[in-house]
């Protein structure tokens, strides 16, 4: 019982995560191709933003306590294995690449010269996570049917 609440928990929380990702990913094609004072209003929608940060959390968190669950099943592990790893590597990516960009921007509330480079390391940034979190969101699927 513990097993299935842990996947419902795992698919759950990194679906929701997967919310704020994909809609990165999405607005991408047409977020590259604004003039900098369209980017900068553009960017005022993620104010607030940061409250995702406690789904991603959950969902790690809950991931790991299912591989660790699930250890005695080979299949069943490599799958919940594969997807904590890749939630892992959203935050790899998080604080390497986009945070980063943050920082130098202010949040997006000035642009220094070399924005458009910032702009592309920031969007591809979570262009990644979003790619990342489906990925994850895949493995926990299959964990849950192999199981």
């Amino acid at each position: 019982m513990a097993v299935r609440l842990l996947e419902f928990l795992s698919i759950l929380t990194t679906a929701l995560a997967l919310v704020p990702a994909g809609a990165h990913l999405i607005e991408l094609p047409a977020k590259v191709r604004l003039t900098a004072d369209e980017y900068l209003v553009v960017q005022k929608i993620y104010r607030g933003w940061e409250l995702a940060g406690i789904v991603v959390i959950a969902s790690i968190a809950s991931t790991a306590a299912l591989a660790v669950m699930v250890h005695p099943e080979p299949a069943v592990f490599a799958l919940a294995a594969t997807a904590l790893g890749c939630l892992l590597m959203t935050q790899v990516v998080f604080w390497t690449r986009i945070f980063p960009v943050n920082r130098r921007t202010e949040q997006w509330t000035s642009l220094p010269a070399e924005w458009t480079q910032l702009r592309r390391r920031w969007e591809y940034g979570h262009a990644a996570n979003a790619l990342l979190s489906v990925a994850a969101l895949t493995a926990l699927v299959g964990a849950s049917l192999v199981g």
